[in-house]
């Protein structure tokens, strides 16, 4: 295939947590790849989703929200917003409507990168005055001198077109990195412990979901079912307590509602068994995080 007439490249999604750059992702991929929920740092890998057509390639990454890092495990993820910005060919820069950015580490990269930068000024559905819409992109235009500022709805869908225009715009000119049919570079067993997290997010208060990781230990999948076994890790004994709730009844709630979003998601029934095991402050170990995909081995 000739590059001159194909365009192909890396869209790093970036932006603090809660600003909806998960929601953003699955639009423009048309697949539900990230995890969605009101709680910040529900992502924590760099997430990839790619959309081909027949002379582009868009490879996104979906990043964990910036932060500034409390445990050796935050650090990993803002290694993975790092990186993201090495690989981009077009950088989206997610803010939403009430948001003033302190993390000027960020902003300063931002300041110096080389690639086209779309600010994006999101949830502008939550607002009544055009005015503070035109205020808040008026803002981010002098703060961060981007290539363009836009304000978008991710959850309504509303100017995500634009988006989209702006990234074909400045693709550069290249052969496709993946297959055509390739829809992400994680491989299933990912998307079962994501699910599952998910459903812990959203169920489960304060710290809970946060000290929480899922380990996928067995993924058969045979004509009419897959067999999966999950591990629920924790930091504590009695977080364990929490997670399997009064008689079991809190777990299987989570079994519940992540086997019904397994079934939708493969398109195959799903036999689900859920485990609970105390993994002493992983989010702190070296080793813990290495096992689990946040460092390099």
């Amino acid at each position: 295939m000739s590059t001159s007439n194909h365009k192909a490249g890396f869209v790093s999604i970036v932006g603090k947590p809660n600003v909806g750059k998960s929601t953003l992702m699955n639009v423009l991929v048309g697949e539900r790849l990230s995890i969605i929920t009101s709680k910040a740092q529900t992502t924590r890998h760099r997430i990839m989703g790619i959309i081909s057509g027949d002379d582009f390639q868009i490879v996104y990454s979906d990043t964990p929200g910036i932060i500034k890092p409390k445990y050796k495990l935050h650090e990993s993820m803002m290694n993975f917003v790092t990186g993201s910005l090495i690989d981009a060919d077009v950088v989206l820069f997610v803010t939403d409507i009430y948001e003033k950015f302190d993390e000027e580490d960020v902003i300063e990269k931002l300041r110096k990168s080389d690639r086209p930068i779309l600010l994006i000024v999101n949830k502008i559905d939550q607002v009544k005055e055009q005015s503070e819409i035109e205020e808040k992109m008026a803002y981010w235009a002098e703060h961060l001198n981007p290539t363009k500022v836009i304000a978008i709805s991710a959850l309504e869908k509303f100017n995500t077109d634009a988006v989209l225009n702006f990234i074909l715009d400045n693709l550069p000119e290249h052969e496709p990195y993946f297959p055509k049919d390739t829809l992400t570079d994680k491989p299933e067993r990912f998307f079962v412990s994501e699910i599952v997290r998910e459903k812990i997010f959203i169920n489960y208060k304060k710290e809970i979901p946060y000290c929480c990781e899922v380990l996928v230990e067995d993924f058969i999948e045979s004509d009419d079912i897959i067999r999966i076994r999950v591990v629920i890790l924790v930091e504590r004994k009695s977080q364990k307590g929490i997670i399997i709730g009064h008689k079991g009844e809190a777990i299987k709630r989570i079994g519940i509602q992540a086997r019904a979003e397994l079934e939708k998601f493969f398109e195959k029934q799903i036999y689900l068994e859920q485990f609970v095991k105390v993994d002493e402050d992983w989010r702190k170990q070296d080793r813990a995080l290495k096992r689990l995909g946040y460092k390099n081995k």
